[in-house]
């Protein structure tokens, strides 16, 4: 029989939040380390003493261990490879885009198609290498035709987001696209509504804004996300005197 909880239009938004508990349950359970990381930057209840240097010792190696070889979701029949991400392990600043195309998938790396080379561009035009910073998609595996991610997709991936960010933790996080912001914030507001301001994951800042494969069919959007883009500098810079003058 149909879940009408997930079949329901209505209920949609409802499923796709207690989905997101029940992965943010299953990474607690499964990796512990991981939430005494989170206890220690304020993300989860703190219900337990304070970890040691080496509890605290989680790496984006071990993210990636733990998801082997993915067959959680159908994506695995056809993929070529996993694209997990890649950049700096304690970048400031992360990208997160939708899911890999083809050429991602045939050298599992995320954005090195057009749309990679525009984002390329603009990570340059912000005054940073691209090995400066980190970037990874919501799902890992290349959906076939480049359909929208499906929600099951998002289920089985996300907890894997969800251990890259906490690993990483960086200052801002920009989402790119309406899957990327969709998923992070849980919200079904409109990608052109969210954008052009600062949200919050797990007390981070998050800035939405459009997906590069979208200005390559609408370049005059190019303009939000300079606009964007430069509260994101705005933002880092103001964060990194925070820090020099607490120092």
């Amino acid at each position: 029989m149909d879940d009408p909880m997930e079949n329901n239009p209505d209920h949609r938004e409802l499923y796709s939040l207690v989905q997101s508990l029940h992965n943010h349950l299953d990474v607690m359970a499964e990796f512990p380390i991981l939430k005494r990381r989170l206890v220690l930057h304020g993300a989860a209840s703190p219900d337990e003493p304070s970890p040691s240097c080496a509890e605290q010792s989680v790496t984006l190696e071990d993210v990636r261990r733990e998801l082997g070889e993915c067959i959680r979701c159908p994506l695995h029949a056809g993929r070529k490879s996993i694209v997990f991400g890649e950049g700096e392990p304690r970048a400031e600043l992360v990208f997160v885009g939708e899911a890999p195309g083809a050429d991602e998938d045939v050298q599992g790396r995320p954005f090195v198609g057009r749309a990679g080379q525009l984002l390329t561009r603009i990570i340059e035009a912000m005054k940073f290498d691209r090995k400066e910073v980190y970037i990874c998609n919501i799902l890992k595996c290349r959906p076939p035709g480049n359909r929208n991610p499906q929600p099951e997709e998002i289920a089985a991936c996300e907890p894997f987001l969800i251990r890259q960010l906490a690993t990483i933790r960086p200052t801002v996080i920009c989402a790119l696209g309406t899957f990327a912001a969709h998923t992070l914030l849980k919200s079904e507001a409109p990608i052109s509504v969210l954008r052009g301001r600062f949200h919050q994951y797990q007390g981070i800042d998050l800035m939405p804004t459009y997906h590069p494969a979208y200005l390559l069919r609408n370049p005059s959007a190019k303009k939000q996300v300079w606009e964007d883009v430069q509260m994101i500098m705005q933002r880092l810079e103001m964060r990194g005197k925070e820090r020099s003058h607490a120092t």
